[in-house]
Protein backbone atom coordinates (compact mmCIF):
# COMPACT_ATOMS: atom_id res chain seq x y z
CA UNK A 1 0.00 0.00 0.00
CA UNK A 2 2.81 2.43 0.86
CA UNK A 3 4.43 1.82 -2.53
CA UNK A 4 1.18 2.56 -4.37
CA UNK A 5 0.59 5.75 -2.38
CA UNK A 6 4.14 6.85 -3.12
CA UNK A 7 3.43 6.23 -6.81
CA UNK A 8 0.40 8.53 -6.72
CA UNK A 9 2.28 11.22 -4.80
CA UNK A 10 4.67 11.44 -7.75
CA UNK A 11 1.97 10.99 -10.41
CA UNK A 12 -1.08 13.02 -9.36
CA UNK A 13 -1.53 15.09 -12.48
CA UNK A 14 -4.72 14.86 -14.52
CA UNK A 15 -5.15 16.12 -18.06
CA UNK A 16 -8.26 16.53 -20.17
CA UNK A 17 -8.59 16.07 -23.92
CA UNK A 18 -11.36 17.33 -26.26
CA UNK A 19 -13.23 14.32 -27.59
CA UNK A 20 -16.87 15.14 -28.35
CA UNK A 21 -19.44 17.87 -28.73
CA UNK A 22 -21.54 16.55 -25.82
CA UNK A 23 -21.20 14.50 -22.64
CA UNK A 24 -19.09 11.33 -22.70
CA UNK A 25 -20.94 8.24 -21.48
CA UNK A 26 -18.29 5.55 -21.76
CA UNK A 27 -14.50 5.08 -21.98
CA UNK A 28 -12.60 1.84 -22.59
CA UNK A 29 -9.02 0.75 -23.35
CA UNK A 30 -8.04 -1.71 -26.05
CA UNK A 31 -6.55 -4.97 -24.77
CA UNK A 32 -2.99 -3.83 -25.57
CA UNK A 33 -3.49 -0.39 -24.02
CA UNK A 34 -2.46 1.48 -27.16
CA UNK A 35 -5.90 2.99 -27.76
CA UNK A 36 -8.62 4.59 -25.67
CA UNK A 37 -12.17 4.80 -27.05
CA UNK A 38 -15.00 7.01 -25.88
CA UNK A 39 -18.71 7.10 -26.67
CA UNK A 40 -20.89 10.17 -26.41
CA UNK A 41 -24.34 11.72 -26.41
CA UNK A 42 -23.26 13.41 -29.68
CA UNK A 43 -23.85 10.04 -31.46
CA UNK A 44 -20.16 9.39 -32.14
CA UNK A 45 -17.24 7.39 -30.81
CA UNK A 46 -13.69 8.75 -30.65
CA UNK A 47 -10.40 6.87 -30.46
CA UNK A 48 -7.20 8.21 -28.93
CA UNK A 49 -3.79 6.72 -29.60
CA UNK A 50 -0.98 6.35 -27.07
CA UNK A 51 2.23 6.31 -29.10
CA UNK A 52 5.83 5.68 -28.09
CA UNK A 53 8.49 8.32 -28.60
CA UNK A 54 6.55 10.37 -31.13
CA UNK A 55 3.09 11.67 -31.85
CA UNK A 56 1.49 10.29 -34.99
CA UNK A 57 -1.55 11.49 -36.92
CA UNK A 58 -1.94 14.18 -34.27
CA UNK A 59 -5.03 16.38 -34.44
CA UNK A 60 -4.20 17.94 -31.09
CA UNK A 61 -0.53 19.05 -31.04
CA UNK A 62 0.63 19.67 -27.49
CA UNK A 63 3.83 21.22 -26.16
CA UNK A 64 5.52 21.38 -22.81
CA UNK A 65 4.75 24.52 -20.84
CA UNK A 66 8.45 25.05 -20.14
CA UNK A 67 10.01 23.93 -23.39
CA UNK A 68 9.70 23.84 -27.13
CA UNK A 69 9.53 20.10 -27.76
CA UNK A 70 6.38 18.03 -28.18
CA UNK A 71 5.28 15.88 -25.28
CA UNK A 72 6.53 12.33 -25.54
CA UNK A 73 5.34 9.08 -24.12
CA UNK A 74 7.96 6.82 -22.59
CA UNK A 75 7.12 3.27 -21.61
CA UNK A 76 9.06 1.34 -18.97
CA UNK A 77 10.48 -2.06 -19.82
CA UNK A 78 7.74 -4.57 -19.15
CA UNK A 79 4.55 -4.17 -17.17
CA UNK A 80 4.74 -2.58 -13.70
CA UNK A 81 4.53 -5.26 -11.05
CA UNK A 82 4.31 -5.14 -7.27
CA UNK A 83 8.09 -4.88 -7.05
CA UNK A 84 8.44 -2.32 -9.80
CA UNK A 85 6.08 0.47 -8.77
CA UNK A 86 9.00 2.87 -8.35
CA UNK A 87 9.87 2.51 -12.04
CA UNK A 88 6.46 3.75 -13.18
CA UNK A 89 7.38 7.38 -12.57
CA UNK A 90 9.83 7.14 -15.47
CA UNK A 91 7.14 7.16 -18.15
CA UNK A 92 4.62 9.62 -19.46
CA UNK A 93 1.55 9.08 -21.62
CA UNK A 94 0.12 11.53 -24.13
CA UNK A 95 -3.05 10.54 -25.96
CA UNK A 96 -3.53 11.75 -29.51
CA UNK A 97 -6.99 11.94 -31.01
CA UNK A 98 -6.84 9.53 -33.94
CA UNK A 99 -10.33 9.44 -35.42
CA UNK A 100 -14.05 10.01 -34.92
CA UNK A 101 -16.47 7.22 -35.74
CA UNK A 102 -19.83 8.38 -37.09
CA UNK A 103 -22.91 6.47 -38.18
CA UNK A 104 -25.18 6.06 -35.17
CA UNK A 105 -28.45 7.98 -35.20
CA UNK A 106 -28.64 8.37 -31.43
CA UNK A 107 -26.46 8.55 -28.34
CA UNK A 108 -23.58 6.05 -27.96
CA UNK A 109 -24.28 4.88 -24.42
CA UNK A 110 -21.62 2.22 -24.00
CA UNK A 111 -18.74 0.64 -25.90
CA UNK A 112 -16.15 -2.08 -25.40
CA UNK A 113 -13.16 -3.57 -27.21
CA UNK A 114 -12.62 -7.09 -28.46
CA UNK A 115 -10.93 -8.99 -25.60
CA UNK A 116 -7.88 -10.02 -27.65
CA UNK A 117 -7.99 -8.11 -30.95
CA UNK A 118 -6.82 -4.52 -30.36
CA UNK A 119 -8.27 -3.31 -33.68
CA UNK A 120 -11.96 -4.01 -33.05
CA UNK A 121 -14.47 -2.31 -30.80
CA UNK A 122 -18.27 -2.27 -30.61
CA UNK A 123 -20.73 0.49 -29.74
CA UNK A 124 -24.27 0.32 -28.37
CA UNK A 125 -26.70 3.08 -29.24
CA UNK A 126 -30.23 4.27 -28.60
CA UNK A 127 -30.84 4.02 -32.36
CA UNK A 128 -31.59 0.28 -31.90
CA UNK A 129 -28.32 -0.87 -33.46
CA UNK A 130 -24.86 -1.94 -32.45
CA UNK A 131 -21.88 -1.24 -34.68
CA UNK A 132 -18.56 -3.05 -34.88
CA UNK A 133 -15.64 -0.83 -35.92
CA UNK A 134 -12.14 -1.58 -37.23
CA UNK A 135 -9.56 1.07 -36.32
CA UNK A 136 -7.28 -0.02 -39.19
CA UNK A 137 -9.81 1.22 -41.75
CA UNK A 138 -11.72 3.56 -39.39
CA UNK A 139 -14.90 2.06 -40.81
CA UNK A 140 -17.92 0.20 -39.49
CA UNK A 141 -17.58 -3.43 -40.54
CA UNK A 142 -21.00 -4.52 -39.28
CA UNK A 143 -24.28 -2.97 -38.18
CA UNK A 144 -26.64 -5.23 -36.25
CA UNK A 145 -30.25 -4.19 -35.76
CA UNK A 146 -31.77 -4.88 -32.36
CA UNK A 147 -35.28 -4.62 -30.93
CA UNK A 148 -34.80 -1.73 -28.53
CA UNK A 149 -32.79 1.27 -27.45
CA UNK A 150 -29.44 -0.18 -26.36
CA UNK A 151 -27.75 0.93 -23.15
CA UNK A 152 -25.30 -1.86 -22.19
CA UNK A 153 -22.84 -3.98 -24.11
CA UNK A 154 -20.04 -6.47 -23.41
CA UNK A 155 -17.84 -8.85 -25.39
CA UNK A 156 -17.33 -12.41 -24.15
CA UNK A 157 -13.77 -13.27 -23.03
CA UNK A 158 -13.42 -15.80 -25.88
CA UNK A 159 -14.35 -13.11 -28.40
CA UNK A 160 -17.16 -15.16 -29.94
CA UNK A 161 -20.25 -13.40 -28.57
CA UNK A 162 -21.44 -9.85 -27.99
CA UNK A 163 -24.21 -9.28 -25.46
CA UNK A 164 -26.30 -6.12 -25.63
CA UNK A 165 -29.01 -4.96 -23.24
CA UNK A 166 -31.76 -2.47 -24.02
CA UNK A 167 -34.15 -0.20 -22.12
CA UNK A 168 -36.89 -2.85 -22.31
CA UNK A 169 -34.73 -5.27 -20.26
CA UNK A 170 -34.02 -7.55 -23.20
CA UNK A 171 -30.51 -8.99 -23.53
CA UNK A 172 -29.54 -10.17 -27.01
CA UNK A 173 -26.55 -12.43 -27.71
CA UNK A 174 -24.94 -11.82 -31.09
CA UNK A 175 -22.44 -14.06 -32.88
CA UNK A 176 -19.35 -11.89 -33.34
CA UNK A 177 -18.42 -13.60 -36.64
CA UNK A 178 -21.77 -13.90 -38.42
CA UNK A 179 -23.26 -10.80 -36.73
CA UNK A 180 -26.53 -12.67 -36.24
CA UNK A 181 -28.55 -13.00 -33.06
CA UNK A 182 -28.18 -16.45 -31.52
CA UNK A 183 -30.19 -16.00 -28.31
CA UNK A 184 -32.44 -13.49 -26.64
CA UNK A 185 -33.75 -13.17 -23.11
CA UNK A 186 -36.57 -10.96 -21.83
CA UNK A 187 -36.29 -10.24 -18.11
CA UNK A 188 -39.12 -9.27 -15.78
CA UNK A 189 -37.00 -6.82 -13.82
CA UNK A 190 -34.82 -3.81 -14.58
CA UNK A 191 -31.52 -4.98 -16.08
CA UNK A 192 -28.58 -2.70 -15.44
CA UNK A 193 -24.98 -3.73 -16.28
CA UNK A 194 -24.09 -7.10 -17.84
CA UNK A 195 -20.85 -9.12 -17.92
CA UNK A 196 -19.39 -12.56 -18.43
CA UNK A 197 -17.09 -13.94 -15.78
CA UNK A 198 -13.41 -14.32 -16.72
CA UNK A 199 -13.82 -18.05 -17.38
CA UNK A 200 -16.51 -17.33 -19.99
CA UNK A 201 -18.87 -19.94 -18.53
CA UNK A 202 -21.33 -17.75 -16.62
CA UNK A 203 -23.18 -14.54 -17.37
CA UNK A 204 -23.82 -11.93 -14.67
CA UNK A 205 -26.23 -9.03 -14.58
CA UNK A 206 -27.20 -6.47 -11.96
CA UNK A 207 -30.83 -5.52 -11.50
CA UNK A 208 -33.16 -2.87 -10.11
CA UNK A 209 -34.05 -5.03 -7.11
CA UNK A 210 -30.51 -4.94 -5.74
CA UNK A 211 -29.70 -8.46 -6.94
CA UNK A 212 -26.94 -10.09 -8.96
CA UNK A 213 -28.39 -12.65 -11.35
CA UNK A 214 -26.07 -15.42 -12.56
CA UNK A 215 -26.94 -17.44 -15.65
CA UNK A 216 -25.36 -20.12 -17.79
CA UNK A 217 -25.94 -20.44 -21.52
CA UNK A 218 -27.19 -23.81 -22.72
CA UNK A 219 -25.53 -24.33 -26.15
CA UNK A 220 -28.02 -26.80 -27.59
CA UNK A 221 -31.14 -24.91 -26.54
CA UNK A 222 -29.58 -21.46 -27.20
CA UNK A 223 -31.09 -20.17 -24.00
CA UNK A 224 -29.94 -18.94 -20.61
CA UNK A 225 -30.40 -21.12 -17.55
CA UNK A 226 -30.64 -19.27 -14.21
CA UNK A 227 -28.00 -20.49 -11.76
CA UNK A 228 -28.32 -18.19 -8.78
CA UNK A 229 -29.70 -14.85 -7.64
CA UNK A 230 -27.80 -13.00 -4.92
CA UNK A 231 -29.36 -10.30 -2.78
CA UNK A 232 -26.40 -7.94 -2.99
CA UNK A 233 -27.80 -4.54 -1.99
CA UNK A 234 -30.98 -3.14 -0.41
CA UNK A 235 -31.53 -0.89 -3.46
CA UNK A 236 -30.83 -0.75 -7.19
CA UNK A 237 -27.65 -2.65 -8.10
CA UNK A 238 -26.18 -0.54 -10.89
CA UNK A 239 -22.79 -1.76 -12.09
CA UNK A 240 -20.51 -4.81 -12.03
CA UNK A 241 -16.85 -5.40 -12.89
CA UNK A 242 -14.54 -8.44 -12.70
CA UNK A 243 -11.00 -8.37 -11.35
CA UNK A 244 -8.51 -9.21 -14.17
CA UNK A 245 -6.87 -11.77 -11.85
CA UNK A 246 -10.13 -13.71 -11.56
CA UNK A 247 -10.33 -13.57 -7.77
CA UNK A 248 -13.07 -10.99 -7.21
CA UNK A 249 -15.89 -9.06 -8.79
CA UNK A 250 -17.34 -5.79 -7.53
CA UNK A 251 -20.80 -4.25 -7.67
CA UNK A 252 -21.93 -0.66 -7.17
CA UNK A 253 -25.38 0.32 -5.94
CA UNK A 254 -27.82 3.16 -5.40
CA UNK A 255 -27.13 2.76 -1.68
CA UNK A 256 -23.70 4.39 -2.39
CA UNK A 257 -21.90 1.17 -1.45
CA UNK A 258 -19.38 -0.83 -3.43
CA UNK A 259 -19.30 -4.50 -2.49
CA UNK A 260 -16.46 -6.91 -3.25
CA UNK A 261 -17.31 -10.56 -3.93
CA UNK A 262 -15.28 -13.75 -3.99
CA UNK A 263 -15.73 -15.27 -7.46
CA UNK A 264 -15.55 -18.90 -6.33
CA UNK A 265 -17.55 -18.70 -3.10
CA UNK A 266 -19.98 -15.98 -4.28
CA UNK A 267 -19.81 -14.30 -0.87
CA UNK A 268 -19.26 -10.64 -0.10
CA UNK A 269 -15.83 -10.16 1.47
CA UNK A 270 -15.95 -6.40 2.14
CA UNK A 271 -17.71 -3.14 1.35
CA UNK A 272 -16.39 0.30 0.43
CA UNK A 273 -18.45 3.18 1.79
CA UNK A 274 -16.66 6.44 1.05
CA UNK A 275 -19.10 7.64 -1.63
CA UNK A 276 -22.33 9.44 -0.71
CA UNK A 277 -24.23 9.06 -4.01
CA UNK A 278 -25.29 6.05 -6.13
CA UNK A 279 -22.26 4.27 -7.57
CA UNK A 280 -22.32 4.65 -11.35
CA UNK A 281 -19.07 3.10 -12.49
CA UNK A 282 -16.26 0.75 -11.37
CA UNK A 283 -12.88 -0.40 -12.66
CA UNK A 284 -10.14 -2.73 -11.38
CA UNK A 285 -6.50 -1.94 -12.07
CA UNK A 286 -4.51 -4.26 -14.37
CA UNK A 287 -3.03 -6.17 -11.42
CA UNK A 288 -6.28 -6.39 -9.46
CA UNK A 289 -4.82 -4.44 -6.53
CA UNK A 290 -6.84 -1.23 -6.92
CA UNK A 291 -10.52 -0.50 -7.43
CA UNK A 292 -11.76 2.86 -8.71
CA UNK A 293 -15.38 3.82 -8.06
CA UNK A 294 -17.30 6.98 -8.89
CA UNK A 295 -20.69 8.63 -8.61
CA UNK A 296 -22.20 12.11 -8.41
CA UNK A 297 -19.64 12.83 -5.69
CA UNK A 298 -16.98 15.21 -6.96
CA UNK A 299 -14.18 12.72 -6.53
CA UNK A 300 -13.17 9.24 -7.67
CA UNK A 301 -12.33 6.84 -4.86
CA UNK A 302 -9.29 4.59 -5.41
CA UNK A 303 -9.20 1.76 -2.87
CA UNK A 304 -6.78 -1.04 -2.09
CA UNK A 305 -8.75 -4.18 -2.91
CA UNK A 306 -7.34 -6.46 -0.20
CA UNK A 307 -7.88 -4.04 2.71
CA UNK A 308 -10.58 -1.67 1.48
CA UNK A 309 -8.46 1.28 2.60
CA UNK A 310 -8.32 4.49 0.59
CA UNK A 311 -5.23 4.82 -1.58
CA UNK A 312 -6.11 8.07 -3.29
CA UNK A 313 -8.91 10.45 -4.19
CA UNK A 314 -9.12 12.01 -7.67
CA UNK A 315 -10.84 15.38 -7.41
CA UNK A 316 -13.47 16.21 -10.03
CA UNK A 317 -15.55 19.32 -10.68
CA UNK A 318 -18.71 17.43 -11.57
CA UNK A 319 -20.31 13.94 -11.41
CA UNK A 320 -18.37 11.11 -13.06
CA UNK A 321 -20.02 8.91 -15.70
CA UNK A 322 -17.31 6.35 -16.44
CA UNK A 323 -13.88 5.16 -15.29
CA UNK A 324 -11.39 2.69 -16.82
CA UNK A 325 -7.91 1.64 -15.68
CA UNK A 326 -5.27 1.09 -18.34
CA UNK A 327 -4.73 -2.69 -18.92
CA UNK A 328 -0.99 -2.50 -18.14
CA UNK A 329 -0.29 0.58 -16.02
CA UNK A 330 -1.70 2.66 -13.14
CA UNK A 331 -3.29 5.20 -15.49
CA UNK A 332 -7.00 5.98 -15.09
CA UNK A 333 -9.24 7.28 -17.88
CA UNK A 334 -12.52 8.90 -16.88
CA UNK A 335 -15.22 11.30 -18.06
CA UNK A 336 -17.40 13.70 -16.10
CA UNK A 337 -20.46 15.87 -16.64
CA UNK A 338 -18.26 18.90 -17.27
CA UNK A 339 -19.45 22.16 -18.82
CA UNK A 340 -17.54 24.46 -21.13
CA UNK A 341 -17.53 27.46 -18.81
CA UNK A 342 -15.26 29.55 -21.03
CA UNK A 343 -18.03 30.33 -23.49
CA UNK A 344 -21.27 28.81 -22.28
CA UNK A 345 -21.82 27.42 -18.79
CA UNK A 346 -24.61 25.15 -20.05
CA UNK A 347 -22.62 23.66 -22.95
CA UNK A 348 -21.30 20.15 -22.33
CA UNK A 349 -17.53 19.95 -22.58
CA UNK A 350 -17.30 16.40 -24.03
CA UNK A 351 -13.81 15.80 -22.67
CA UNK A 352 -11.92 12.63 -21.75
CA UNK A 353 -9.53 12.79 -18.80
CA UNK A 354 -6.46 10.89 -17.64
CA UNK A 355 -5.22 10.62 -14.06
CA UNK A 356 -1.81 9.27 -13.04
CA UNK A 357 0.48 11.43 -15.17
CA UNK A 358 3.87 12.47 -13.72
CA UNK A 359 3.84 15.70 -11.73
CA UNK A 360 6.98 17.02 -13.40
CA UNK A 361 5.83 16.56 -17.02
Amino acid sequence: MAAMQELFRANTRSREFPAHGAKVHSVAWSCCGRRLASGSFDKTASVFLLEKDRLVRSQIPRHRAGGGGADRYREPMGTPSAGAWADVRNWECVPVKENNYRGHGDSVDQLCWHPSNPDLFVTASGDKTIRIWDVRTTKCIATVNTKGENINICWSPDGQTIAVGNKDDVVTFIDAKTHRSKAEEQFKFEVNEISWNNDNNMFFLTNGNGCINILRQVPVAAELKPIQSINAHPSNCICIKFDPMGKYFATGSADALVSLWDVDELVCVRCFSRLDWPVRTLSFSHDGKMLASASEDHFIDIAEVETGEKLWEVQCESPTFTVAWHPKRPLLAFACDDKDGKYDSSREAGTVKLFGLPNDS
